[in-house]
């Protein structure tokens, strides 16, 4: 089915008013009987739990705690809500909102960092993508759900929260203590490069107003001789947003992205719409590294399976599906993962990143001492920033416009 630009919100989060549970029509006898049979199984370990369990236990927490577990077995993004947290899910944030600047994901029983969000308080106190939260403020994560976790790191701004992290490279587990903010991201950011001959985005994060933004900076820099576009520990965000940033930079009918999964309404197609804002010789070069997720990935494999721009860096993260938001009838709701997304010549996302054109490898280590220059360089203090993947940028750049 062939879409455009359309009233995609969220992370491609559809709102259904409701669904029939029922035995579809076509249902083998012996698939229905099997289904039966587990069913059974089911009900008579609720029956031996509530009958001789050491302590009496509430029907709805086994009942809800089964259907956590159930989603929890599918996949990391796949959940269920009480109708509690399922309202406060269904809560959206528009660029502000209190708490510490990180993405996160669950992955088994591991809470992990996908990426900080520049310049806010995780990405100020050292965290990096990978890292495993064990612990917050002292209760361990291995049990919690995501947005058990996601309320805990939560707070009034200036309250504290501190963080165990396990980070691959490091001997023991180590504690970080952060002072929750109100965050407030600005998506987008600007610099001149090469004395000018060459611009340089940063996006930090796909937003309501980040095409907006993005926009305007294109036009700025649109007689430049090369464009970098830097998505580096960028995790993700709004696929309305960067299926519109995408349009800005590729051909009217070339494909941006699609989706496949098992239901009709699953399969969708994302077409761009308009002329490019930037002229289709002027070269662009797109960085990217392990915590470049989702909407990172999606603009990145448009770009390069367009021939739109060269990619540079690390394997991106792996992030690449479409998660389905449906309201139960007693205000509980479960998220599930409903399809995955393709780059234009077919690539799978999810589980598999994006192997960039150009592998310029830099370790967590030196991410970390980048981040730390650059955070020094903004307060005023002379310092080198040693960022061999910006080089291989702008080297890239030089090479395209001297031939």
């Amino acid at each position: 089915m062939k879409r455009g630009l359309p009233f995609i919100l969220g992370v491609f989060l559809i709102f259904f008013a409701g669904i029939t549970l029922g035995v579809n029509a076509k249902t083998l006898p012996s698939q229905l009987n099997e289904e039966l049979r587990l069913l059974k199984i089911y009900t008579d370990v609720f029956n031996l739990v509530q009958k001789i369990y050491v302590e009496p236990v509430e029907p709805k927490k086994l009942v809800y705690g089964s259907l956590k577990g159930m989603m929890h077995s599918l996949d990391p993004y796949s959940d269920f809500f009480p109708p509690e947290e399922f309202k406060e899910f269904q809560t959206e944030t528009h660029g502000e909102f209190g708490g510490l600047g990180i993405e996160i994901t669950k992955e088994g029983y591991k809470l992990i960092i996908v990426a900080p969000i520049e310049d806010t308080p995780a990405w100020k106190a050292g965290l990096k993508p990978g890292d495993v939260i064990l612990e917050i403020d002292g209760k361990p994560t291995d049990r919690m759900s995501l947005l058990q976790a996601i309320k805990l790191m939560r707070g009034k701004p200036g309250t504290k929260v501190t963080l165990t992290i396990w980070r691959k490279g490091v001997n023991k587990p180590f504690k970080v203590t952060i002072t929750r903010a109100i965050i407030k991201i600005r998506s987008v950011k600007t610099k001149e490069l090469e004395n000018g001959k060459i611009g340089y985005i940063r996006i930090t994060q796909f937003q309501e107003n980040t095409a907006s933004d993005f926009e305007k900076a294109l036009r700025k820099f649109k007689d430049k001789k090369g464009l970098i576009i830097d998505v580096r520990n960028n995790p993700g965000g709004l696929l309305a947003s960067v299926v519109k940033i995408s349009d800005m930079l590729l051909k009217e009918g070339d494909l941006i992205v699609y989706t496949k999964g098992r239901m009709p309404n699953a399969n969708e197609e994302f077409y761009s719409q308009r002329k490019p804002i930037i002229p289709l010789d002027i070269p662009i070069v797109i960085l990217v590294n392990r915590g470049s997720a989702s909407a990172s990935e999606i603009l990145t494999g448009a770009l390069m399976d367009n021939n739109r721009a060269i990619s540079v860096g690390d394997r991106t993260f792996g992030k690449g599906s479409v998660q389905t938001l449906i309201p139960l009838s007693d205000g509980s709701g479960v998220k599930i993962t409903t399809a995955y997304y393709y780059t234009p010549k077919g690539r799978k996302i999810m589980n598999k990143g994006i192997t960039p054109d150009i592998v310029v490898h830099m370790s967590k280590e030196e991410d970390l001492k980048r981040l730390e220059a650059e955070k020094d360089q903004k307060l005023g203090k002379k310092v080198k920033v040693n960022d061999p993947q910006l080089e291989a940028g702008v080297n890239v750049i030089k090479i395209l416009t001297e031939k």
